[in-house]
């Protein structure tokens, strides 16, 4: 950032990427949307404030879901196979995906794609066919996620790298195309999301120390990072709980407007 980030950039872009993290219109593209209206820069001082968002996101997750978590270790450490078990094997395989192209593909894909407006709007665009599909298609409903389809929703997952992609759009609107519950979709979604933030947070964290701490960090004041951070985990919570409700009603269908809607203007705007 050529610029100090203020208290109030801090406050708004912390706001959007605690809401669409969690609401099926892509944090990234609404996070690349916002620093391009407040005349933000690529660079480490940015990188750094968006890893420290995404962290804030994932502890909102832990919060809001904290039973389901305690839930699964505690049937993990009985060390036989049962319900909790199951459900952190299949979190694993819906990691596979993601996992390769973090490590081998990111750079190349963002090194072709770029993040610019006219990206970030075509993949809202799909992410909009996405939802519209999930929504219209009426798939026999299927009690638990199977391994396979565990899979499937990663691969998922793993092509949300791309600005304007939305991840929680992407895997529920997979795994609803693919007919499991409603009810028990949004919190897979959610929960198998934190292992791959947190170790792309690390790696992030990897190139930042690679410049330097005070590099990283330039152009972000510790008020303007606490205050973003706040704001992304406060509204994250209530993202989360919110979504989960409405991926149950099923009311995906106004989200594909919204994205249809952002996703021509950053189109136009680009």
């Amino acid at each position: 950032m050529t610029e100090t980030l203020s208290w109030f950039e801090a406050l708004i872009l912390g706001i959007i990427q605690g809401l669409t993290e969690y609401l099926p219109v892509s944090s990234s593209g609404h996070l690349a949307i916002g620093q391009a209206l407040f005349g933000m820069q690529d660079g480490e001082g940015q990188l750094a404030f968006t890893v420290l968002l995404h962290i804030a996101t994932v502890l909102s997750t832990v919060v809001i879901l904290w039973k389901e978590i305690v839930w699964i270790f505690t049937d993990l450490f009985k060390w036989k196979w049962n319900e909790g078990t199951r459900y952190a094997v299949n979190i694993v395989i819906s990691m596979i995906p993601v996992g390769i192209v973090g490590l081998f593909f990111k750079d190349k894909v963002e090194a072709v794609f770029g993040s610019g407006l006219l990206v970030v709007g075509i993949c809202l665009l799909v992410t909009a066919a996405l939802l519209a599909f999930s929504y219209w298609a009426k798939p026999r409903q299927r009690e638990n996620i199977s391994p396979l389809h565990a899979f499937i929703i990663g691969i998922a997952q793993a092509l949300a790298v791309l600005p304007g992609l939305s991840r929680s759009g992407s895997t529920i609107a997979t795994g609803l195309l693919l007919g499991n519950k409603k009810e028990r979709l949004a919190q897979f979604s959610f929960l198998m999301v934190i292992p791959p933030i947190l170790g792309e947070a690390l790696l992030d964290v990897k190139d930042m120390a690679e410049v330097g701490v005070s590099a990283s960090l330039s152009g972000i004041s510790p008020v303007a990072a606490l205050i973003g951070f706040l704001a992304a985990f406060l509204v994250g919570c209530l993202a989360c709980k919110w979504m989960i409700n409405i991926v149950k009603k099923g009311k995906l269908i106004w989200f594909a407007l919204y994205c249809v809607i952002v996703g021509l203007t950053a189109i136009i705007f680009a």
